[in-house]
């Protein structure tokens, strides 16, 4: 139970990154656009499940670690990965107290990351959200995409607090971005 409900936390945290990432240039909210974040806020209402193959709690080192095949849903949005450790620090004296609460610290994704919500995915080797800068780092061949739009790079840095999206590489960042077809009405 303490597992789950750390996870509870975890996936909460990780969903605020689909949603409030700006990694795409928008014009002005159009409809279509504000009914997508009312969908998304709905599914933060929505139960939580967590699969992986194993649990450990390490309450000395105030770790729980989610290992092999790490699955997390809730509403549309998913998030997959190797493995998923969860950092936290103590608001309670009891430790296991502490991992109740869900004073999440730092969130770790490892290998195989892949986030995605209905319109949108991005997956990369490794993710951190350092909760108290609120800033998510996803690295390892980021790739970004919203519907044909690509976005590809080695590093994406978000800052939940400022609201500005940093795409970086080595060499160049590369995006495809389609025009949208136009209708004659």
């Amino acid at each position: 139970m303490p597992g789950r409900l750390v996870g509870l936390r975890l996936i909460q945290v990780l969903i605020v990154f689909l949603i409030a990432t700006p990694a795409w240039p928008q014009s002005a909210v159009s409809p279509a656009q504000k009914l997508a974040t009312e969908e998304r806020k709905k599914d933060l209402e929505a139960p939580i499940e967590i699969d992986a193959d194993r649990l450990e709690v390490r309450q000395k080192e105030q770790i729980a670690v989610f290992d092999g095949n790490v699955t997390a849903r809730q509403g549309r949005l998913r998030l997959k990965a190797d493995r998923l450790e969860v950092h936290y620090q103590p608001k309670a004296e009891d430790q296991t107290a502490a991992a109740l609460d869900g004073n999440i610290s730092r969130l770790d994704a490892v290998g195989h990351v892949f986030l995605s919500s209905p319109t949108e995915t991005a997956e990369g080797e490794r993710g951190v959200y350092d909760v108290r800068k609120r800033v998510v780092t996803l690295e390892g061949k980021v790739v970004l995409t919203r519907g044909k739009n690509v976005l590809r790079g080695r590093k994406l840095v978000v800052d939940l607090a400022s609201g500005v999206s940093r795409l970086e590489s080595p060499g160049r960042v590369k995006g495809i971005f389609s025009p949208s077809k136009q209708t004659n009405e």
